[in-house]
């Protein structure tokens, strides 16, 4: 099974990162986490990007805030699909993040999800790999119906009080 790489520009952005590693656990799917910086750590950044298929990756996560450039700078080094995490920063609550990951230009594509959107970025981490992995495909259906039943759940509460 590929795994997913889960790429921080600092470590302050691990409470974000966390949500997609639990996301990913539940999911069984394997993973690993590392911290990059587009601009302080370039050469390992890149490094990264251009062995990740090699070293077992079907596809990535970059989490950063404020400039927000590490997302694309490992797209420009892998074809594998990467997944943008803009990151809530202090100046403009991450739209300045959002702004940078999200306005790639052709031929480098970065999938974005929500300002600090991390389960969403390892659901669709999920979806790709599930495309060739039919036991994720399983669980992401089952995961998609037991959150349907706590809705429905809630709903039932909700006439039953009211």
């Amino acid at each position: 099974m590929k795994k997913v790489g889960i790429v921080m520009g600092s470590d302050s952005d691990l409470p974000i990162v966390q949500k997609a590693v639990d996301t990913l656990k539940s999911l069984d799917i394997p993973y690993e986490v590392h911290i990059y910086s587009a601009h302080r750590t370039p050469v390992e950044t890149r490094d990264f990007a251009v062995n990740a298929r090699a070293n077992g990756f079907g596809a990535i996560i970059a989490a950063a805030g404020m400039a927000a450039h590490l997302a694309g700078a490992i797209a420009a080094n892998t074809t594998l699909p990467v997944i943008g995490i803009p990151c809530k920063g202090p100046v403009l609550d991450g739209i300045d993040a959002l702004l940078s990951t999200v306005q790639m230009p052709s031929g480098i594509p970065v999938a974005t999800v929500a300002i600090n959107g991390a389960v969403n970025a390892a659901l669709l981490c999920a979806q790709i790999l599930g495309v060739s992995e039919p036991s994720i495909a399983e669980k992401l259906d089952a995961k998609r119906a037991a959150d349907a039943a706590k809705v429905l759940e809630k709903d039932r509460e909700l006439a039953q009080n009211l």
